[in-house]
């Protein structure tokens, strides 16, 4: 999910598309979510790693 926010926001302001840009975003804010909350032990729906 993080390689899919960056590329998006990359996209997205390569192309000076708004919306890849917000989508961009928000990808990359829920892998860095996740990725912290697997990375402490905690498993997130019944999943201890999301990669």
């Amino acid at each position: 999910m993080i390689i899919l926010g960056v590329i998006l926001l990359i996209v997205g302001f390569v192309f000076a598309i708004p919306i890849l840009w917000t989508i961009g975003i928000v990808v990359l804010v829920v892998g860095l979510i996740l990725m912290l909350l697997g990375a402490s032990g905690r498993a997130v729906g019944g999943r201890r790693h999301y990669y």
